[in-house]
């Protein structure tokens, strides 16, 4: 006789102990979608992007052939031991990035634009503007199903004001999630927060006093905006609404984290802060998001591994010369070669990722199986600042909605947000378009 699923929210209690389980296959199984067939796979569906700035010496990073017979060039040898859950795809274009009239400022419309498919507004004031990421359309969606929607990280602190890119506010430059067109996601860098985030232990009575704090307030901004909204013009009470979604946001998430169980806190040591070295940093938020994952405390993740136009030199690579600046390489051989090494070197931290991504059983297959990993930079050639062909890896299985192990290649100025639609509909969230897309980007399975 098959035996019932049991609750997602089943915990382990006794002595005053209550302890969430991780995913089970006994928790029932859960639709996937694959190419407009529903295929039972018990395991949820995890969207992961990466960010990488300044592009790429193309010549190394390009394979030769087409389809599964293809060589893995030398900025891309690391991932050998993954090649088989490994796409690269070519041909995309991020066209928001591109000037269109603004002039300078690559870097930030490359970042700006990356997730969004929108045209960042050029200004280095408080009116900026560019569109809703697809991290955000899907964090939107599954809010519901996880303890967090979505994680936002990086390796590289950045300001949120200022003018960092010829006019452009620095928070085109080193954020990569957008909840609203005029609403930027900071990214966290310090590992210990991201950690204490994830797996908090605060005592429950400390932790309930905290929330009763929290909805007195809510309850006090709810009531005093109702008079001020309208004393307000248009302007301000956009501003007003987009302050008040955050706080329901807020209440929102302090509601669901109510009806959740708590999260097993792993058996490992927790971080302490900011490592002092960048390699260690990667790898370390690289291993929170595999707990945050195995954990389902989220399915949306985004870390921005270093800003856009970051000059940070790669001693540990064997470059003492500053990214940027190496990035105008003004085609000298030996220029191409230390960005060559500083490619090679994030490729050789994605290698650790997904292999401890393949390292984690769950159901009938591995994480990495259940999880689109997106990998790659706004920029292709540094040198040029150009925005087509860019250097874009995809991996894991998806929940089978993938067919990894491949080079792909796609006509010329493709969208890049065709992609991020292709994606969306895998984790069964449907868009109509998103940013500059024309459609759900072909040929992934």
């Amino acid at each position: 006789m098959p035996r019932s699923p049991i609750s997602r929210r089943t915990a382990l209690k006794g002595l005053g102990v209550s302890v969430a389980l991780p995913w089970l296959e006994a928790m029932g199984p859960q639709t996937a979608w694959a190419q407009g067939a529903g295929t039972a796979n018990p395991a949820p569906n995890r969207l992961c992007v990466l960010y990488v700035p300044n592009g790429k010496n193309m010549a190394d990073w390009t394979p030769e052939k087409e389809g599964a017979d293809f060589d893995l060039p030398h900025i891309l040898r690391p991932l050998q031991p993954v090649k088989d859950q490994l796409m690269v795809l070519t041909g995309l274009t991020a066209d928001k990035a591109r000037p269109h009239g603004d002039g300078g400022g690559d870097h930030a419309r490359a970042l700006g634009a990356f997730l969004t498919g929108s045209q960042p507004r050029k200004t280095d004031g408080t009116d900026i503007r560019a569109g809703v990421s697809v991290d955000q359309v899907a964090a939107g969606r599954l809010a519901d199903q996880t303890r967090l929607p979505s994680l936002e990280l990086g390796c590289e602190a950045g300001a949120m004001a200022g003018n960092c890119d010829s006019g452009y506010s620095c928070v085109y430059s080193s954020t990569m999630s957008w909840r609203s067109a005029t609403q930027p996601l900071p990214k966290e860098v310090n590992p210990k927060l991201v950690f204490e985030r994830l797996f908090s232990t605060t005592p429950d009575n400390v932790r309930q006093r905290q929330d009763a704090r929290r909805r007195s307030v809510l309850d006090f901004v709810r009531e005093d905006s109702r008079e001020l909204t309208d004393r307000l013009g248009a302007g301000d009470r956009r501003k007003l609404d987009e302050y008040l979604s955050a706080v329901r946001d807020v209440e929102q998430r302090i509601q669901r984290a109510a009806t959740l169980p708590p999260v097993r806190t792993p058996d490992v040591p927790a971080p302490t802060g900011i490592p002092g070295s960048y390699p260690e940093h990667i790898r370390l938020m690289y291993d929170l998001m595999v707990l945050a994952f195995q954990a389902d405390v989220t399915r949306v993740v985004t870390c921005v591994l270093a800003n856009e136009g970051s000059n940070k030199p790669y001693p540990f690579a064997g470059v003492t010369e500053g990214h940027h600046d190496l990035s105008h390489h003004e085609n000298k051989a030996e220029k191409k070669q230390k960005i060559r090494d500083i490619n090679t070197f994030h490729t050789t931290q994605l290698a650790y990722f997904l292999g401890k991504l393949k390292a984690v059983r769950e159901g009938d297959g591995t994480l990495l199986d259940h999880c689109m990993v997106a990998y790659g930079s706004g920029n292709s050639d540094g040198n040029a600042h150009n925005h087509d062909n860019l250097p874009i890896l995809l991996a894991g299985g998806g929940c089978g909605t993938l067919k990894p192990g491949r080079h792909v290649k796609y006509a010329r100025e493709t969208p890049l947000n065709n992609l991020w639609v292709g994606l969306l509909d895998r984790m069964r969230v449907k868009v109509d378009t998103l940013g500059d897309s024309t459609g759900a980007l072909p040929n992934l399975m």
